[in-house]
């Protein structure tokens, strides 16, 4: 399923989740590594693994200051750390699109200029925008004028932002789906509010909602309940080895985390069944022991109009139901009952 194909916000729990792998520069400027990371993403059930496209130069001055954890990325200029990773360009990352196309998984890059956001178009039937360009006007309508559908990220955003990137983008009409996003890297987990994928859900109704996550994989917890809270699309950092140095792989899942988490999807939609409330085949032994039937409560003999005082209730479910009560009080007993006996039809005086 490409995700240009669900631009539908009333998909529910039966739909499985679509899951990106968000790579981005956990290549480490190696092709190598790159290609490992797509067949990982692929093996592991991504639907997409997402790159990021971008020079030093065109995304941050010399002294841009770093807003990431410094224990584990030490470098303190967001310039400095881009200059590391900027060396992918058009060829490469036409080369990942073949790639992509030979394990399976849908390409996707993330821009960050417009000469990137020109050549990426030729691969991508889809676009995303970072929460660090949501108030970038000029760069969200040129990227929009190619027409395509817009994944948007909301991390560090407020209510008017999103709104006012949506009415540039509404200018070329445009399908958007909006990301909910804590842009903080790690985001504890008590900062994560999942519930704003509930108010995006609410506030905007006609668009499909997703998620990024930048919580730390753990058991894939953070996923697994944006998903049951109706996030259709999913997001989080994807590496080959969390233990790597940087800023982006220890907080990232690897391909095992990304199978304990369909795992979990698995074993939930399993478990969600059919909405249509009936009695199962697997409960009709519980139908005819668990619940009672109309018991009598003294020795009662034949002739006798049966009152509600004559009666109780017992299980298993042999004789007449409880819920004919009204119907069988005032009907005649046509032979001898002990106390304790099932009351059955046949017991009763046809009229």
């Amino acid at each position: 399923m490409l995700l240009n194909k669900i631009c539908r916000p009333d998909r529910n729990l039966s739909n499985r989740p679509y899951v990106i792998a968000e790579a981005g520069v956990n290549h480490e400027g190696d092709l190598n590594v790159a290609r490992r990371l797509i067949q990982e993403a692929s093996d592991s059930g991504a639907d997409a693994v997402k790159f990021q496209t971008y020079r030093a130069d065109t995304i941050a001055v010399k002294n841009s200051p770093a807003y990431w954890d410094l224990n584990a990325e030490p470098t303190t200029s967001q310039h400095a750390l881009f200059s590391k990773y900027d060396g992918f360009w058009k060829n490469e990352f036409e080369q990942l699109k073949l790639w992509c196309d030979q394990y399976e998984i849908e390409f996707l890059s993330t821009p960050f200029d417009l000469e990137s956001a020109q050549f990426l178009n030729d691969l991508m039937t889809v676009f995303k925008i970072s929460s660090s360009d949501i108030t970038n006007k000029p760069f969200i309508q040129f990227i929009a004028e190619f027409g395509k559908p817009l994944l948007i990220s909301t991390g560090a955003s407020n209510l008017y932002e999103i709104d006012e990137a949506l009415s540039w983008i509404d200018e070329e009409k445009n399908p958007v789906y909006l990301m909910h996003c804590v842009l903080n890297y790690p985001t504890p987990d008590d900062q994560a509010n999942l519930a704003m994928i509930k108010g995006l859900k609410k506030r905007y109704p006609s668009r499909v909602i997703g998620y990024s996550d930048h919580t730390l994989p753990g058991n894939m917890e953070s996923l697994h309940t944006a998903w049951l809270i109706g996030a259709h699309i999913l997001e989080k950092h994807f590496t080959h080895d969390k233990s790597l140095p940087g800023n982006d792989h220890y907080h990232a899942m690897d391909a095992r985390d990304l199978l304990e988490f369909w795992d979990k999807v698995d074993r939930t939609t399993t478990m969600l069944g059919s909405e249509d409330k009936r009695a199962l085949v697997d409960e009709e032994s519980a139908r005819k022991n668990a619940r009672r039937s109309l018991v009598t409560a003294m020795p009662i003999k034949a002739g006798t109009m049966l009152t509600k005082q004559m009666l109780t209730w017992k299980r298993p479910a042999a004789g007449i139901s409880p819920a004919l009560i009204d119907k069988v009080v005032g009907k005649t007993l046509q032979i001898d009952l002990d106390a304790d006996e099932i009351l059955r039809s046949e017991h009763l005086v046809e009229r």
